[in-house]
């Protein structure tokens, strides 16, 4: 995905910590057995996250021993076992990285050689998951469209990201599947987008690409639309926060969700933060 959902490590328990780089490794060895070594250069701690709350919210214990990977080859780190949850995870990423390439290359005409670089292992995940290729492909579609029109609307241009978030966690839930799993989802997906509009404001507006931001606003940098309208980006945040909150506590967790509620509760009102301060200090 973007790379924005990360843990409140302030708040975070050594154990926690523990689980989710575990889980991180997991996932990358997962993508070296099921799409190929260089399809591990697309992990994101996104995919760390689903593996987190997929596991937990479907019951599937985690194994985690010692062992080596390239990175660190002569110190053994704890590393959850590959199970079929984590390799079909290892197939979204895949799936989800190699559309954000083309994205970009439709945005900005960059990662043309990137995006053929991981086209191979993007042929071997969408072999073992066409649906979630066939969502994420109807999803982008219509946000392109969007886009293109010159869409001033927040709700009407997150939506396409949103409805695939909520989609592709449908298909990894499977039967687990809940109405407030899919709200969480369609939530975080509103946040990752508009999250990532706010952090690349300053960008678009130089090279006038679409920003939803900057069409409903019309500032003329990051740092006057959040002077000029911070009470607005308040609200908007913070409304997604509240949904996002309200799902974690109506979905039933079978191990402790200390992790989970990390990411979830602090980890992104925290990135949330981080990103304004940058915008706001950085003059």
């Amino acid at each position: 995905m973007f790379g924005y959902i990360r843990t409140d490590d302030p708040y975070l328990y050594k154990k926690d910590d523990v689980l989710f780089r575990s889980l991180y490794c997991g996932v990358c060895k997962a993508i070296g057995g099921t799409c190929g070594q260089v399809a591990r250069l697309s992990l994101t701690y996104d995919i760390a996250f689903l593996s987190a709350i997929a596991h937990n919210f479907t019951g599937k214990d985690v194994a985690i021993k010692k062992a080596h990977c390239i990175i660190h080859p002569i110190t053994k780190r704890p590393i959850a076992g590959r199970d079929e949850l984590t390799d079909a995870l290892a197939e979204v990423n895949v799936i989800l990285a190699y559309h954000k390439l083309l994205d970009d290359v439709y945005d900005e005409g960059k990662g043309r050689a990137r995006s053929a670089f991981l086209k191979p292992a993007y042929k071997r995940a969408k072999k073992k998951l066409p649906e979630v290729d066939e969502i994420v492909c109807k999803r982008y579609k219509e946000l392109f469209a969007l886009e293109k029109e010159g869409c001033a609307s927040l709700d009407r241009v997150c939506d396409p990201f949103s409805k695939m978030l909520e989609e592709i966690s449908d298909v990894v839930f499977k039967d687990y599947a809940t109405d407030y799993t899919r709200k969480l989802f369609y939530y975080l997906g509103k946040w990752i987008y508009l999250i990532d509009a706010l952090d690349d404001y300053d960008k678009d507006v130089k090279k006038n690409d679409y920003n939803v931001f900057r069409l409903c606003y019309g500032s003329s940098s990051a740092d006057k639309l959040l002077k000029e309208y911070g009470g607005d980006m308040k609200f908007i945040f913070e409304t997604v926060f509240s949904e996002i909150a309200d799902c974690t506590a109506n979905i039933k967790f079978y191990f402790n969700k200390d992790l989970v509620g990390n990411i979830l509760l602090r980890g992104v009102p925290a990135k949330t933060d981080e990103i304004i301060r940058r915008i706001t200090t950085k003059c």
